[in-house]
Order: structure tokens, then sequence, then C-alpha cells
């Protein structure tokens, strides 16, 4: 038995032994932006479960980019030889390493989710030694009641975050890492530009579509250009903000477009996040909610496209690849509820075998199988 989920798929010179990705998500546990033993044993366990491609956290390109003070981070050398030790053992699992970069923007100094989730306030720097830092935006509009005015970037401001994304790819890049994806989502600095719920600019940066584009697509031809010819770069999208007077469908085919004119490979379709929590929208939530808008990137922008959002079983991801939603599946808290998701897929569409998984563990179940069979 053969099934598509669980076929390789070549992305320039890189080849997936799958179509599965694990999405990055936030582990808040870094100290200095710099990864640790928690990153280790994370990134490694889903390495092992057997996905294709293992993309790293929402990774700090600046330390005022950082979603929280527990965010990764590569904005200086220091954090490079932690980061390429956990991607090493990433990739000597026989997944493949990515990292996504981000900038924070308005959501920047939140609080830790167990913590809150919140702005960070005089309570946390007197508990934790956790103050607060000047946000940035495109303009100065706090995302909700509560929280900051960040202040608005500069055209020399926004000379340095492009400065900044360039820099953190060539750390990721001496990191080994396989991929690097660009943070365009969830309501973070790039999509903050594209929205023009957040984006009231007047100037080369924002109004029409493609002035409000522009950020983000000069930083994927940057990245582009700095990231090998034989490795692939995606950018993560909303491709719907899920509010009125947001980003719509037909806004993301056309950035989508314009990122596949300059060489991006993948678009990695989430919706949401402008207003409220990172993943906040209105769009009705239900198994595989978000499969019609990668189909909807993918036809119309004629780009590859990875699909996210509450793809819980085998079968439902093989058949969104199938009938063409999408050209990758990536799970996301379906791993942390069992890291070997991806192993049991396999099982469940192709037969009883065990030779995919690693042999440590492989060698004993096919015995345990076998004498349950008997």
């Amino acid at each position: 038995m053969t099934a598509t989920l669980c076929t390789p798929m070549a992305l320039r010179g890189l080849t997936l032994r799958n179509r599965i990705v694990i999405s990055p998500m936030c582990q808040y546990s870094a100290q200095g932006g710099i990864a640790n033993d928690w990153h280790l044993a994370h990134y490694g366990r889903l390495a092992m479960g057997g996905a294709g491609l293992v993309l790293f956290e929402a990774t700090s390109i600046s330390p005022e980019g950082r979603i929280s003070p527990g965010d990764l981070g590569l904005w200086e050398d220091a954090q490079i030889a932690p980061m390429a030790r956990v991607a090493a053992f990433v990739k000597s699992q026989g997944a493949a390493a990515g990292v996504q970069l981000a900038h924070a923007g308005r959501r920047a100094a939140s609080q830790r989710p167990w913590h809150g989730a919140g702005p960070l306030g005089p309570e946390d720097a007197d508990l934790r030694g956790e103050p607060a830092w000047p946000v940035v935006a495109p303009s100065a509009l706090a995302m909700a009641e509560g929280w900051p005015v960040p202040q608005a970037l500069s055209l020399e401001g926004i000379a340095q975050v492009r400065a900044d994304f360039a820099a953190a790819a060539r750390r990721a890049l001496a990191a080994g890492f396989d991929v690097i994806e660009i943070h365009a989502a969830h309501g973070y600095l790039l999509h903050e530009f594209l929205s023009p719920l957040s984006n009231t600019r007047d100037d080369a940066y924002g109004g029409d579509r493609a002035r409000r584009m522009r950020l983000a697509l000069e930083v994927a031809a940057d990245l582009r250009a700095i990231w090998p010819a034989d490795r692939p770069v995606f950018v993560r999208v909303s491709v719907v903000d899920g509010a009125d007077g947001g980003q719509t469908v037909e806004d993301t085919v056309a950035f989508a477009r314009e990122l596949k004119a300059l060489g991006v490979d993948v678009v990695d379709c989430s919706t949401g996040g402008m207003l409220g929590s990172a993943t906040a929208s209105r769009v009705p939530r239900g198994p595989g909610f978000q499969l019609p808008y990668a189909r909807a990137v993918r036809e119309g922008a004629g780009i590859p496209a990875m699909a996210v959002g509450l793809i819980l079983d085998p079968h439902q991801a093989e058949a969104a690849l199938t009938e063409g939603d999408a050209d990758l599946i990536a799970i996301g808290r379906t791993a942390l509820d069992d890291p070997n998701w991806p192993l049991h897929a396999e099982r469940a569409l192709t037969g009883d075998r065990w030779d995919h998984w690693p042999p440590q563990a492989g060698w004993w179940l096919e015995r345990r199988a076998a004498s349950l069979r008997r």
C-alpha cells in the first residue's frame, strides 16, 4: 500500500521523507534567546516521531522583536551554536530542520501564556525579573485595549528590520538549518504591515495593497538571496484576518503570486491573529477548518501550499493531499499530544510495518505486535 502523505517531496535540493511537517509552536523556554536542553528534547522527540520537516518555533530577529522573554533568538552569534546542536540532532533522526524567523511587532513584550498572555507589566518585573520593553509597529495603533501603543516605525526603523531579518537568516544558515520560514501571520510585524487593520501609513509602506505588501516582499527577496539556491524558503501567512476590513483571500493570493515570483517555495496557510490572541479570528473552527484557504492559495497563485489547523486523522490528511487542498500537512498540538503521530499515520495508511520507526523502539514494538497476533 502507498499513501501520498508518506511519500517523499523534493523542494529544490532538499527531499523530505514524507509530507508531514511539525508546525512552529512557541515553547517560551529560552533564556536570552538561547536554546537549551528543553529544546533539544522537545524537537528531538518530534524528529524521532517520523515527521519529514520539523520547523522550530518563532525565533526572534532582534531582542525587541521577541513575543515574550522566553523566545528563541538569532539576533547574536552566541545563539548559533546552541541552535546548531538541536538542529543537528533533528537531522540525525532523518527529519529536515527548519526555523521560523519572526518579529512580533505590537505583540512583543508579552507574558508567557501560563503567566497570563497579557502585556508585560510591573508585576512581571517584580516577580520574575522580566520588564517590558518598547514595541514598534507600522502605525501607532494598540493591538487591543490595555495593550501598549506601539511606536510607528520610521523608514530607518524599517530598514533596520530588513537588516535584522537578513542577519538572522545568515545565522540560521550557520546553524545548519535546511529551511527558513518567514513569519508573516498571526498579527506579528510583517502581518501588521500587510493588513489594513493595523497599517494606516500614507508612505511607501502603507495605503494600497501593493504598498502594504512591500516590506514583506523585500524581506522575502532579501532572504531568498541569502539562502542557498538548493534550500527552500517558506512564508507563513494568515490567509484572512477574520475581521471586518481586514486581509482577504484575494489579498493573500496576490501576495502569494509575488512570493512565487521571488522564488519562495511554499506558502504556509493559517488564519487570524490580527485582533485578540495570535490565532483568534471569526473563522469557524472544526477539523481541517483551514484547508479551503490553503487550496485557494495553491490554486490562485500556483504555488505549493501547506495546510494546518485541526488536522487530526491520517485519513483526513491523506484526503487533503489527494483532493488537491495542499501539498504539505502541518500538525501542531496533534504532535504535542502524540509525538509519534507521523509514524502511527504511516502504519494506518500503509499497513502493519515497523521499519520506519527508530530501531531502538521499532525492534521491540514489532515483536510485541507479533506476540499479540499469536
